[in-house]
């Protein structure tokens, strides 16, 4: 038997990045919220796409997350998850998917900043390292 999707959480003080990933791995949903509807929005996701897991960052802000979608009423499990360098992995990543512009190009790949927030990307990223690791220990 297969489990559900999985919902990721990059944490923020202000916003948060979400994610929704099959059990095998294909991105169903990203978006970027307020960090106050976090317990509400992530609660509504993980009812949506039937979530067998939520796991959350453990950067900063996680434990405000954490005990907003406990508040909630979250009948997912919640876990907590590593975290490093999970920006500077979304962003390799967001460019993977927006190639940079001719003169933007030229930059080094770790000197372009993208100019839109990729908390969503790192929530991925988040929920890849997850699932990775779960495989690794079966």
């Amino acid at each position: 038997m297969s489990e559900g999707p999985l919902v990721a959480i990059d944490p923020g003080s202000a916003k948060c990045g979400i994610a929704v990933l099959s059990a095998d791995g294909e991105v169903l949903q990203r978006e970027i919220v307020a960090a106050e509807t976090i317990g509400e929005t992530v609660q509504a996701v993980a009812e949506a796409h039937q979530a067998s897991q939520i796991v959350v960052g453990g950067g900063t802000g996680s434990q405000a997350v954490l005990e907003r979608i406990v508040a909630c009423g979250a009948s997912t499990e919640v876990t907590q998850a590593p975290e490093g360098y999970t920006t500077l992995e979304a962003r390799g990543r967001y460019w993977q998917e927006h190639r940079p512009g001719c003169l933007l190009g030229l930059l080094p790949a770790g000197m372009r900043i993208p100019p839109q927030a990729i908390d969503d990307y790192a929530a991925v990223v988040i929920a890849e390292r997850f699932l990775a690791g779960k495989t690794s220990h079966r």
